[in-house]
């Protein structure tokens, strides 16, 4: 019903950038807070960054001032820009947002998330 797809991951150097991409589709209503999580092997998935409808935003202690989050409301859409990266940013990341939908004439929020994208950074 509701889709979450990311782009933009794959493999560059420390020190260099990436900028993720997420956009959900399907009978959208409303989309809530977005954010980013990241999960490398063998850890628990963790929250990167989140972005409120409005604009405020929040960052995990390990990327303040590295990465920037941002969102489009009209094209459904939420960004990661990622800079000065380091090999332990290396992780498959997940797109995550709280989206309200009309079905049968009920309004239901659901959670979704995307499938993930990829990053790895060289050292």
């Amino acid at each position: 019903q509701v889709q979450l797809v990311e782009s933009g991951g794959g493999l560059v150097q420390a020190g260099g950038s990436l900028r993720l991409s997420c956009v959900a589709s399907g009978s959208i209503n409303r989309i809530n807070t977005m954010a980013w999580y990241r999960q490398a092997p063998g850890k628990q998935r963790d929250m990167v960054a989140s972005i409120t409808r409005g604009g405020s935003t929040t960052y995990a202690d390990p990327v303040k001032g590295r990465f920037t989050i941002s969102r489009d409301n009209t094209k459904n859409t939420v960004y990661l820009q990622m800079i000065s990266l380091k090999p332990e940013d290396t992780a498959v990341y997940y797109c995550d947002a709280g989206v309200g939908v009309i079905t049968n004439g009920a309004y239901r929020y659901l959670e979704v998330w995307g499938q993930g994208t990829l990053v790895t950074v060289s050292s």
